[in-house]
C-alpha cells in the first residue's frame, strides 16, 4: 500500500507510519489505537488517518456533514455511542464510523450493526472487558550474558535486523571465537565451518539460529507475554463470559502464564525454586552450620572433665601443641560427631543434591576449635549452585518460550476479538437503550415512524414518539416550543446514523441515500449586509450544486431570522422553488409558513405540528407533524381561549385576523 497514497498522509507521515508493525493493517481495519503508536500520531490524527483510508478504500468523495450543525449531529452520535464502551480502543475506533454517500461502505458498517445488535451486552462480559487493552510490544529487551557470532557480513547484517536483542560480532577464526567465549556466558556461532571446534565455554554452533530466534532469545517471547499477561488473561475471561469461541486452548494459555513472572522469568518450578534458594541462602547458611557444630563442641567440653597428667601437659607444651591436639586426643569423637552436625545442616538447609559432596568438605576433619569453614569449598559450591540454577532457568525459559512463541498469534486474536466484541456491544447498548432498529434505504426522501430523540435534555423514555414523512420540500410551521426543532434534529440524526449504517431511534425508517446533509441551524439574529450576502451566497451554491447523481437533505431551522419578515418570505420561497425544481428533499421550519406559500410560484406542502390547545397556561402539543396543514400560532391560540371565555367581541374579532 503507497503510504502517500491515503487522504492527509504526506511523507513526514508516511515515515512515521511505517515504523508501525503492520501499518496496512492498521489502515485496513481502522485500527486507530495501533496507528497512535506511531511516532507524533496523535489519537485525533490518527482517527483522521483512518477514515481517509477507508474513504480511500470505498472511493468516497467524503463531505456528506456538509454543515457546522450537520457534523455536531454527527460528533452527539458518536458521542452517545463512546459512551457505551468500556475499552479505550473501542471508543477510538467508533471514530472510524462516519456517515457515508458509498453503497460499499454503508453495507460494510450495516453487516457490522446488524450482528452486534444481536449481541447480548451480559454484566459480566462488561465487567470482563475492564482490563482489555489493546497488545503492547515490550521496549529496551536486552540479552547482555550472550552474543552471535560470524565470519560473514550478509549473516551479521541478517542477524542484527533478526535478533536485535544481542550483540552480533564478526569473527576471523577460532581465536577470537575462544576471545568472545571469555566474555559471554553464551556464544551462538552462525556459520557451519566452526561446527566441531574445541573452544572453553559455552559456545554453540547454529547455523539456523536466525530461523528459530526462540532459542537464542526464549526473553523475546516471555517479556512480550508478561508486559501483556493481564490484558490477554482480561480477553479469555471475555470469551468464557461471552461464549465466543477461542482461537486457542485457554487452559493451556492460563497454564502456561501461570509459569510466567511479571518481569519475564520463570516461576513455579520447583527445582530452580531449589537451586535459587539455595544461592541466596548460601552464606547464612554456612554461619548456622558453624554455630551448629560449635555449639555442639562446647557443650560437650563443658559436659566433660579432661584430666592432663603433669608429664602430658610437659609434653604437649615442649611440642608447641596447643587446643587442637588436645582436642584431637581426648574429644576425637565429639569432634566429629559436631562436624558432621555442621555439614548435615548446610545440606538439609540448602536442600542439596547434586552438590552435596562439596558441601561436606566445607568443614575439614582437622580439628580446630573455633569450627571454621573453607572458603575454598564454600566458592566452589557457590560456582556449582549459580551454574545449576543458571542451566535450569535458561532450559525452563527456553521451555516455556517454545509454548508461548506458539501462542503469540493466538493471543493476538484473542485480543482483537475480545475488542471487537466491545466496539459491538456499544451498537448493542445504543439500539438497546434508544429501541433502534435497522433502516431500509430506498425512494425519495424520508419516512419516520415512532422516531424519539435521544438528543432532548428529558429522559429518552420521556420523549414522545413522532411520525414525519416528506417528499420533495416542505415547510414545517407549529408553535413555539412545540418540537419544531427537535423534529429536524431527529431526522438529522436517522438520516446521520442510517448513512454511518448504524441502527437508528425509531420503530421504521425509510431514507433515501443521499451525498450530502446541509442542516442550518436558527440563526442568532438579524444578519448585517455582509453576513447576509454571505448565506445568500451559501444557498445559491447549494441549489446549483443539486442533481440526481448526488441527492442532498437540505433541513433549514427558521432562516427567517436573517433578515426582515418580508424579503425573508420571499427569499425562502425562492430557496424552495428552486430546491423543488432539482427534486431534492427539503424541510424548512419557519413562522412565516403562510407567507412562503403566497410568495411561491409553485405549490408548497406545510406541515403543522400542532397545539391542541392550552391548559393551565401550558400548551398541550402533538409533535408528531400532520401532513398538509398549517399550524395555528400560540398567539391564536392565546386569542382563542380568550374569546371563548368571554362574551366581548373584542377577541372575536382578533381571532377572525388569523383566518
Amino acid at each position: 500500500m503507497d503510504l502517500e497514497s491515503i487522504p492527509g498522509v504526506g511523507a513526514k507521515t508516511a515515515d512515521a507510519l511505517g515504523e508501525l508493525d503492520d501499518p496496512e493493517r492498521a489502515l485496513e481495519t481502522g485500527d486507530v489505537a495501533a496507528l497512535a503508536r506511531a511516532p507524533g500520531i496523535s489519537e485525533g490524527r490518527a482517527a483522521r488517518i483512518a477514515r481517509g483510508a477507508i474513504r480511500a478504500s470505498h472511493d468516497d468523495p467524503g463531505g456528506f456533514a456538509a454543515t457546522p450543525r450537520a457534523r455536531e449531529i454527527h460528533q452527539q452520535a458518536l458521542d452517545l455511542l463512546q459512551s457505551r464502551t468500556v475499552t479505550d480502543y473501542a471508543a477510538k475506533r467508533l471514530e472510524t464510523l462516519y456517515p457515508s454517500s458509498v453503497e460499499s461502505r454503508i453495507e460494510e458498517v450495516r453487516a457490522l450493526a446488524s450482528d452486534a445488535i444481536e449481541r447480548n451486552p451480559d454484566p459480566s462480559v462488561i465487567d470482563a472487558l475492564e482490563d482489555v487493552e489493546p497488545l503492547s510490544e515490550p521496549s529496551g529487551v536486552r540479552v547482555r550474558d550472550r552474543c552471535l557470532a560470524t565470519q560473514d557480513a550478509e549473516t551479521y547484517a541478517a542477524a542484527r535486523e533478526a535478533i536485535p536483542e544481542v550483540s552480533v560480532e564478526v569473527v576471523d577464526d577460532t581465536h577470537q571465537l575462544a576471545e568472545l567465549a571469555r566474555g559471554y556466558a553464551t556464544v551462538v556461532a552462525l556459520d557451519e565451518t566452526f561446527a566441531g571446534v574445541d573452544v572453553e565455554g559455552d559456545v554453540r554452533v547454529q547455523p539456523d539460529a536466525l530461523d528459530n530466534p526462540v532459542e537464542v532469545v526464549p526473553e523475546r517471547a516471555l517479556q512480550f507475554f508478561a508486559t501483556n499477561r493481564d490484558r490477554i488473561r482480561a480477553a479469555a475471561a471475555v470469551h468464557r463470559e461471552a461464549g465466543i469461541d477461542a482461537p486457542c486452548d485457554l487452559a493451556a494459555l492460563d497454564e502456561a502464564l501461570a509459569t510466567l513472572d511479571t518481569d519475564g522469568s520463570v516461576r513455579g518450578d520447583e527445582e530452580l525454586d531449589r537451586l535459587t534458594t539455595a544461592v541466596d541462602d548460601i552464606d547464612a547458611a554456612v554461619s548456622t552450620a558453624e554455630s551448629v557444630a560449635n555449639d555442639h563442641l562446647r557443650e560437650a567440653i563443658e559436659e566433660r572433665d579432661v584430666t592432663i597428667e603433669g608429664t602430658d601437659l610437659l609434653s604437649l607444651v615442649e611440642r608447641g601443641a596447643g587446643v587442637d591436639s588436645l582436642l584431637d586426643r581426648e574429644l576425637a569423637d565429639e569432634y566429629d560427631d559436631a562436624v558432621e552436625a555442621a555439614r548435615d545442616h548446610l545440606v538439609d538447609t540448602l536442600q542439596l543434591q547434586d552438590t552435596e559432596s562439596i558441601a561436606r568438605r566445607a568443614f575439614g576433619d582437622d580439628p580446630t576449635y573455633p569450627v571454621e569453614h573453607d572458603e575454598g569449598a564454600i566458592s566452589r559450591l557457590r560456582e556449582e549452585l549459580t551454574a545449576a540454577r543458571d542451566r535450569r532457568a535458561a532450559q525452563r525459559k527456553r521451555e516455556l518460550a517454545r509454548t508461548l512463541a506458539d501462542l503469540r498469534e493466538p493471543a493476538a486474536d484473542l485480543v482483537d476479538a475480545a475488542l471487537q466484541r466491545d466496539l459491538e456491544l456499544a451498537i448493542a447498548r445504543f439500539a438497546d437503550d434508544f429501541d433502534c432498529t435497522m433502516p431500509e434505504f430506498g425512494g425519495a426522501g424520508f419516512d419516520i415512524e415512532g422516531g424519539q430523540s435521544p438528543l432532548l435534555d428529558v429522559p429518552f423514555e420521556d420523549a414522545e414518539p413522532i411520525d414525519y414523512r416528506v417528499e420533495g420540500v416542505a415547510l414545517l410551521s407549529g408553535v413555539n416550543s412545540g418540537g419544531k426543532t427537535s423534529t429536524l434534529d431527529l431526522v438529522a440524526l436517522v438520516v446521520t446514523l442510517a448513512h454511518m449504517g448504524l441502527p437508528v431511534p425509531a420503530d421504521r425508517a425509510r431514507i433515501e441515500c443521499i451525498g450530502e446533509l446541509h442542516y442550518h441551524a436558527k440563526t442568532q439574529g438579524t444578519l448585517d449586509a455582509g453576513a447576509f450576502e454571505s448565506t445568500l451566497r451559501e444557498f445559491g451554491t447549494l441549489v446549483q450544486g443539486v442533481d440526481s447523481d448526488r441527492p442532498v437533505l437540505v433541513l433549514v431551522d427558521e432562516l427567517e431570522s436573517i433578515t426582515e419578515p418580508g424579503a425573508s418570505a420571499n427569499i425562502m420561497a425562492g430557496i424552495l422553488e428552486s430546491l423543488s425544481e432539482r427534486s431534492a428533499t427539503a424541510v424548512f421550519v419557519s413562522h412565516l409558513a403562510r407567507e412562503i406559500q403566497s410568495a411561491a410560484a409553485t405549490e408548497i406542502t406545510v406541515d403543522g405540528i400542532e397545539a391542541e390547545g392550552l391548559e393551565n397556561g401550558e400548551l398541550k402539543v402533538n409533535r408528531t407533524p400532520v401532513k398538509g396543514r398549517l399550524a395555528r400560532s400560540t398567539p391564536e391560540l392565546i386569542v382563542e381561549k380568550l374569546a371563548g371565555d368571554s362574551e366581548d367581541d373584542f377577541y372575536a374579532s382578533l381571532l377572525g385576523k388569523f383566518s
